[in-house]
């Protein structure tokens, strides 16, 4: 039988073009065209499968791996209603414990570019219990610190244990789920970083208050252990130069438990088979060769023409959230008269709106890059990745951020100008709810672009994306409170959410010039 020669996308997309201009205008019905056009490229396509995880297993393991990334935002942000106590209790100014913070953001924005490039190039399993390892070390020691010395120490040894966690969780996603179908398992992986910011005050502040300033880190001891018992039972090796699409059989100090136990069942089925039938079906593993990793990958991608833009653009957009929860507490203390607790409920809002992004914008994703395969007469594949070297990927995904941009900077301007006027509360609750749905919906498109321009390097991708927030952020933390001294809460958040307009500019000529910078950046490697 004569098998099918696979086209390229640029081949199909003509095809594709010729028959769009066959048919004029008219509508057609998206889904039926992808129904039959997927049908007829599974008929003749003999490649294996992206990953041989299942739809649940593939949920289970980018859920695992979201909870994991919930631990670096969490930590910094929990720690923050027991600055009061610490700086009473180990007798120190509340300049030097603010130092704690900023030695903090240092390692949460350089640690990453380590870590990543290690787990692109040595696994995710060894990343994830070598920073879990140090994590809980740190804690401990945090809960027992005896000095001012002692505390500045280890936290910076906390931050460095915690903040890999979410570039290890892109990676992971990037390992197991195509771009096709990436948009609705990445947005969970943003959720995180909102989510924590609004229960870590919360937490800290009851913690701080009823049970001692200690009992903060004893509570991320506990929550690091609960997380690291399924990691180290169930949570497989998914790194695709160790295991492949997970056919291939990890070397032994990258299985979890459950894969040991499997394989050790399985080779005792095989003796039994051997030495009955004297055939063997036993699998040899591959064996593993350590790629040296490229520890400054993550600073080369920073002047890129295409990751470099993106990477900046995402960086300012976050610094608005930053911003935002930077100033909420003195702004809602002052205008409000509200308490530790009610300020940790009044980030609640955003919350939820983040969650609703994460279930809006990611089908979005998902539907916008399929139509695009129909626009082009392209194969839509979920099982398995498609060479995305002459596809629009930069119009498939911002065509769906921009607009969240847009919604985004309009609510920031309009939270600001709220706060300004001191309206009634449920006014900032609304708007911050919609910046949620804006700025992370958003910024779930940048993080799936920014994996799909680096395949093979979405740890060092997602940790250079880290690096640019934190940079950013930590400045803009910095910078708020002075500029809403200096200018007024209205026109503070004016001059934040214009910014998120002005980017609008750099994105649009991504999308016009990206795919071309691409493939000149392919033909000069």
């Amino acid at each position: 039988m004569d098998r099918a020669k696979p086209q390229s996308i640029e081949e199909t997309g003509q095809q594709g073009a010729a028959s769009s201009s066959e048919n004029g205008d008219s509508h057609v019905d998206v889904e039926s065209r992808f129904s039959a056009s997927e049908a007829n490229h599974e008929a003749s396509s003999p490649l294996p499968p992206y990953s041989v995880l299942t739809s649940w297993e593939k949920r289970g393991v980018v859920l695992g791996a979201s909870c994991t990334a919930l631990l670096s935002p969490l930590t910094a942000q929990i720690y923050l209603p027991a600055l009061t106590q610490l700086s009473t209790d180990l007798h120190v100014t509340d300049t030097q414990i603010n130092l704690t913070i900023t030695t903090y953001m240092i390692f949460q924005g350089v640690t990453p570019m380590f870590v990543g490039a290690l787990s692109d190039s040595g696994g995710r399993r060894p990343a994830y219990l070598a920073c879990f390892i140090l994590y809980i070390a740190a804690n401990i020691g945090l809960a027992l610190a005896p000095s001012y010395g002692a505390l500045l120490a280890l936290r910076c040894l906390q931050s460095a244990g915690s903040s890999s966690t979410i570039a290890l969780c892109t990676a992971v996603v990037a390992d197991v789920v195509t771009s096709a179908e990436r948009g609705q398992y990445i947005g969970f992986t943003v959720v995180p970083n909102v989510l924590a910011p609004s229960l870590g005050p919360i937490i800290g502040g009851l913690l701080a208050q009823y049970l001692g300033w200690r009992a903060i880190f004893w509570f991320l001891t506990i929550a690091a252990g609960v997380a690291l018992v399924p990691i180290v039972l169930f949570f497989p090796e998914t790194c695709r130069h160790i295991v492949g699409n997970g056919s291939v059989t990890p070397p032994p100090l990258y299985r979890s438990v459950w894969q040991s136990i499997r394989l050790q069942r399985r080779r005792e089925s095989a003796a039994l088979e051997k030495t009955t039938t004297g055939a063997s079906s036993a699998s040899t593993p591959k064996t593993f060769h350590f790629k040296t990793p490229n520890v400054f990958g993550s600073l080369f991608l920073l002047f890129e023409a295409v990751s470099g833009l993106l990477l900046w653009t995402s960086s300012v957009v976050f610094a608005g959230f930053y911003a935002l929860s930077t100033a909420m507490p003195a702004l809602l203390a002052r205008n409000y008269g509200y308490s530790e607790v009610q300020v940790g409920l009044m980030y609640l809002p955003i919350a939820v709106g983040s969650i609703g992004a994460a279930t809006i914008a990611g089908p979005l994703i998902n539907f916008n890059f399929k139509r695009h395969c129909i626009k082009m007469g392209v194969p839509f594949e979920r099982s398995q990745q498609q060479d995305l070297s002459g596809f629009p990927l930069e119009r498939a995904r911002l065509e769906i951020g921009l607009p969240l941009l847009g919604l985004a900077g309009a609510s920031l301007i309009g939270w600001g100008w709220a706060m300004h006027a001191i309206t009634h509360v449920a006014v900032p609750c609304v708007l911050s709810f919609i910046l949620g749905i804006g700025m992370v919906g958003f910024n779930n498109t940048t993080n799936i672009l920014l994996v799909d321009f680096n395949p093979g390097k979405a740890g060092t991708a997602t940790a250079a994306n880290n690096l640019t927030r934190c940079l950013v952020g930590a400045g803009m933390s910095a910078a708020i409170i002075p500029m809403i001294d200096a200018m007024g809460v209205g026109p503070a958040f004016t001059l934040i959410g214009g910014l998120y307009f002005v980017s609008i500019s750099p994105l649009l000529v991504l999308l016009r010039y990206g795919m071309r910078w691409r493939a000149e950046a392919a033909k000069a490697t």
